[in-house]
């Protein structure tokens, strides 16, 4: 699904226009995008928790030249599905019941 599906799909259901979906959903990312600067976590219910984390420095080996580089740390974005999402997923999308 992409973008345009995704906001099709919300305004049918909503019963906003496809404008105010996108409006919406643009909000709802930049607001996330601030909380993620500040290092805090975005729990969405339901759904999972967005959490920013510190990568720490490591060393890396190239394959073709076998030469070692450093790579320095960095802030990577992760997330954690609720469990009921990743028990859905685990039985191939089908529910329990």
């Amino acid at each position: 699904m992409n973008n345009k599906e995704f906001i099709a799909e919300l305004s049918q259901r909503l019963g906003y226009t496809q404008d105010d979906s996108q409006r919406l959903v643009r909000t709802a990312i930049d607001a996330m995008g601030s909380y993620f600067q500040e290092g805090s976590a975005v729990t969405l219910p339901n759904f999972g928790t967005f959490e920013v984390k510190k990568r720490l420095e490591r060393v890396m080996i190239n394959p073709t030249t076998q030469q070692r580089m450093l790579v320095p740390p960095k802030l990577v974005l992760s997330f954690k599905p609720v469990a009921a999402i990743k028990e859905k997923l685990k039985n191939g999308g089908k529910d329990n019941g």
